[in-house]
């Protein structure tokens, strides 16, 4: 090749990710602008309460969003004291941007029983900014309430704009935390001055080219883009390029310390790295993209936003950093340059065990103990997995109030605390059942009746019941806060109640929403954990050549899982006294560890495979073990520190992920791929590459073993 083919070809392919990190860099600022974070629009067209909230819409002429102003005083007011807080609601309509006359008004002053209290319904236009809306009606309290009264913005418009305030750092605070960690650990890593820069890079470029995709897919309408969805797309691209960047570097460093020539370095280190990061890049697309098969909306668009990512994460670690390396050359490694005859690898002792020729310190310890008490190390791991398995039966992954969504104190949560003081638990949020009609007056009996309902009217205008294609609305006011599970289980009831007296009735509103979102989550659970192991399981069978090997591993990742959660569940309970978890937690959880936790998995087993193909399996798995257990550790740690930066946004779910996916990526790094997987490989020998014809090379494998350690191959 042309020395100035081979200096312009690495250059091309820099500038062409110059290019993409200017497009895609400046759409970090307007993701937000087409994201939403509505619970409601997360939901499938054929929820009982999507249905329900369409004909709540048609009723009221309008889609806005209602906002419950609540305005709290120290001594109970005097009735006619009443008339005085109407020009209140007069400034708050304004402050909504709301028209005289129109279909949306703001409804109040309504009295608490002890008059210690009265509340507003304020309707937020859905083409309106709920969050400036709120922060709008928030100052209008602020400036006309006097000091004996207290005034809070709660309700679905409230929530709304202190969640969306919530994640307001995921485009600056999330990035920074993840990449300063990343590159911390990069530097005690590599020891080296510009290669953490190249790596920070790959990372940072694609991320820039995935926002600039996943940005238009959303403003064309094709996916449903969120907070949460961000925050996971930002750490799992920063995440997996650097994984995949460490993977090739290791083999490109160990290959400058081999041959002279860095294209000869790189072209060894490419045809090692190349199969590995292709094969682990395409398990986690293909496990992201059965989220498809989802039933939740926010789940389904998950799916496609976070493959995006890795796409990207694949193709700058196997194009960007290859040319970044070969244009620095050694000089990326300074000041410990790697070069041929640096590290010679000393003769291998007379008792030592074959496949440990050059291992030093930890990875050497570690290789002695798989391979003298192998069968102990596999089982003695897996009782304790199991053993913190066992946790998963404390997790209460059944959905977490509104008002807890938000970890930090909120206007919003302070309101419908005092809501609950004032008024019936459910007011402000009815629940909303759309009937028939003819049966209207037995339906309306029937949902007065219902344990759990505090009162139900009919939705009228102008004192007349307002009927809409054969149907009728009635609001229904429960006992319960909204967002609880009491709450729920009365809309479960009365759906069950009015089966009977109209099949066709809908129940929807804020709490029938809540409970829709729990029952699909935990219906996708079911549905695509089977999805996604067999797609793994299918990978890692053309990957290895293999059944038995496949299988054990995807074992290994779903009861590494288990664990996972099991110990989470423990300490959302008894450290941080976490409400319970969002329905969606587990299936998350088990997305991201089971498709990344298989990575390290791939890491170990193709560079476990290569070396038993030269060696035999039992050497081959030592040498393997120890060649990739730097890189991986290292992989597992730069994983599970991106992921433990989603803590620092102030939200449940994404705190309650972090956890569990950098738990679990540190155990399948320490546990699973440095112990378990390797001791129980090493006990089953050549076996575990059945049924491939390296399965079959038992005999020559016996001599190897017999003559190192007299380690029986049966």
């Amino acid at each position: 090749m042309a020395r100035w083919f081979r200096m312009l070809l690495p250059a091309l392919v820099v500038v062409a990710w110059l290019a993409a990190a200017g497009l895609g860099g400046p759409t970090f600022g307007k993701l937000s602008d087409v994201s939403t974070n509505d619970q409601a629009g997360f939901l499938p067209a054929s929820a009982e309460s999507t249905t329900a909230g369409e004909w709540q819409e048609r009723f009221r002429d309008s889609d806005a969003v209602p906002a419950i102003v609540v305005v709290e005083f120290d001594q109970p007011i005097q009735p006619q004291q009443l008339a005085d807080y109407a020009p209140l609601g007069e400034q708050l309509a304004e402050a909504a941007g709301l028209e005289s006359g129109g279909a949306n008004q703001v409804v109040g002053p309504i009295p608490s029983e002890d008059f210690e209290a009265v509340q507003f319904i304020v309707p937020v236009p859905e083409d309106l900014d709920a969050g400036d809306v709120v922060t709008d009606l928030r100052a209008v309290l602020a400036a006309e309430l006097p000091g004996s009264a207290t005034g809070y913005v709660t309700g679905p418009a409230g929530f709304i704009a202190d969640l969306v305030e919530a994640f307001g750092g995921i485009d600056g605070l999330l990035l920074a935390v993840a990449l300063g960690a990343v590159f911390v650990i990069l530097l005690l890593v590599y020891r080296a001055l510009l290669l953490p820069f190249l790596v920070l890079l790959t990372s940072v470029f694609a991320l820039c080219a995935a926002i600039l995709v996943v940005y238009w897919f959303a403003l064309q309408g094709w996916i449903q883009l969120s907070g949460q969805s961000q925050g996971i797309l930002f750490i799992l691209v920063i995440g997996a390029a650097t994984d995949y960047a460490l993977l090739l570097t290791a083999r490109y460093r160990e290959a400058l310390g081999e041959q002279e020539l860095k294209w000869a370095a790189m072209k060894t280190a490419y045809r090692g790295a190349v199969e590995p990061i292709a094969a682990s890049g395409a398990t986690v697309i293909l496990a992201l993209l059965c989220l498809l098969f989802s039933d939740l909306n926010s789940n389904r668009s998950l799916g496609p936003i976070a493959a995006i990512g890795i796409v990207f994460a694949v193709l700058a670690a196997l194009t960007f950093l290859p040319a970044v390396l070969l244009l620095t050359g050694r000089s990326a490694f300074w000041p410990i340059v790697p070069r041929p005859g640096h590290h010679v690898h000393a003769a291998r002792p007379e008792n030592s065990v074959p496949g440990t020729e050059g291992l030093r310190g930890l990875w050497l310890r570690v290789a002695n103990l798989v391979a003298r008490m192998p069968r102990a190390t596999w089982l003695v791991s897996v009782l304790l997995l199991a053993a913190g398995a066992l946790g998963v039966l404390q997790l209460q992954a059944h959905g977490v109030p509104q008002s807890e969504l938000v970890l930090v104190k909120t206007d919003s949560a302070d309101g419908q605390d005092a809501l609950v003081r004032h008024f019936d638990d459910g007011a402000g949020s009815p629940a909303v059942v759309v009937t028939d009609s003819n049966k209207r007056e037995q339906v309306l009996e029937l949902v007065r009746s219902e344990d759990g309902v505090a009162s139900a009217e009919f939705f009228t205008r102008s004192d007349q019941v307002v009927e809409l294609d054969g149907r009728v609305m009635i609001n229904a006011t429960l006992q319960d806060v909204p967002d609880s599970d009491a709450a729920e289980a009365t809309v479960a009831d009365l759906r069950t109640a009015l089966d009977s007296a109209d099949p066709q009735a809908l129940v929807g509103g804020v709490t029938a929403v809540a409970l829709d979102t729990n029952v699909t989550a935990q219906a996708d659970l079911l549905k695509i954990t089977p999805m996604v192991l067999g797609v793994i399981l299918v990978i890692l069978i053309l990957l290895l050549r293999s059944i038995l090997a496949p299988v054990l591993l995807i074992l290994s990742v779903a009861l590494s899982y288990l664990t996972a959660l099991g110990v989470s569940a423990l300490v959302f309970n008894h450290v941080f006294g976490f409400p319970g978890a969002d329905a969606s937690v587990p299936l998350y959880g088990f997305v991201f560890l089971v498709a990344l936790g298989i990575d390290y998995n791939i890491f170990l087993m193709t560079r476990v495979r290569e070396e038993s193909l030269r060696l035999g399996t039992r050497p081959g798995i030592l040498r393997g073990l120890g060649s990739t257990g730097g890189v991986i550790t290292s992989a597992g740690v730069v994983l599970a520190a991106t992921f433990a930066a989603l803590g620092v946004i102030p939200i449940l779910f994404l705190g309650q992920l972090a956890f569990i996916v950098a738990f679990g990526v540190l155990l399948d790094t320490v546990l699973v791929r440095s112990l378990l997987i390797p001791a129980l490989s090493y006990d089953i020998g050549p076996k575990i590459w059945w049924p491939s014809k390296l399965a079959r090379k038992e005999s020559q494998e016996r001599e190897l073993v017999a003559a190192g350690s007299g380690y029986s191959a049966d």
